[in-house]
């Protein structure tokens, strides 16, 4: 499927980034101290503990998709202690909208995210799961508005097939990892390239796991817009 510049900038988005941001000229929220002391920590503490998490670079754009996209509803699979769902939730909080659902299969890791969220104020915005996201996304009830999966690469294209009829058209998905984890999730990658209007955002890294990496940004086209590129093509 040819990529519809038309349609990237209908939803909001553009490549190179959201309609309307440049790199350089990309605002924020309005500073949360607490809120940030605690993604401070986090991040140091996963980097102590070589807890994989998205870093830095990566989480002021996922921030950033999340504010530009002004969802109600946020699923995450992939909580771990919580480090990107801190930045999501503090988005939530600054536009005083939505909720954010995070799944993470460990209790222990589960536990650890739930009291960072709540050091970081932001508990009123997220609800966390146990248990295995591939089974988990079949409890939550949509519209879901946006979808960020990290977690173990051969889950992300079961989880986004049992989520795509609960997807608002327009929706956004994020896939992490698609640099260094590309090969276990070809699937994911061949559905939503080949499927929806999708593009690879590359970031140089510094990160023990990881120098250079990649997210897959798909945005969610409603049916009358699939028919329309196919008509296209």
């Amino acid at each position: 499927m040819k990529i519809s510049t038309t349609f990237w900038i209908a939803c909001g988005v553009i490549v190179g980034g959201v309609m309307g941001a440049e790199p350089e000229k990309r605002g924020g929220p309005p500073v949360d101290a607490r809120a940030q002391a605690v993604i401070d920590e986090v991040e140091k503490a996963c980097l102590d503990r070589s807890v994989c998490m998205i870093g830095r670079k990566k989480a002021v754009r996922l921030a950033e998709l999340v504010r530009q996209s002004k969802p109600r509803l946020v699923v995450e699979c992939g909580t771990a202690v919580g480090y990107s769902g801190l930045w999501i939730a503090r988005e939530l909080k600054a536009a005083d909208r939505g909720r954010l659902v995070t799944i993470e299969i460990s209790s222990d890791r589960a536990k650890e995210a739930e009291a960072n969220f709540r050091r970081a104020g932001l508990e009123k915005y997220v609800t966390i799961k146990v248990g295995d996201a591939r089974k988990v996304v079949g409890q939550i009830e949509g519209p879901i508005d946006f979808l960020f999966v990290d977690c173990g690469y051969a889950n992300y294209h079961p989880i986004l097939v049992k989520m795509e009829q609960k997807l608002r058209p327009g929706a956004v998905v994020v896939a992490d990892n698609v640099g260094i984890g590309a090969r276990g999730m070809d699937d994911y990658l061949q559905l939503v390239r080949s499927k929806y209007q999708s593009k690879t955002e590359w970031f140089d890294l510094d990160l023990p796991w990881a120098k250079r990496d990649a997210m897959e940004v798909t945005v969610i086209a409603p049916p009358s817009e699939q028919k329309l590129e196919q008509k296209k093509e």
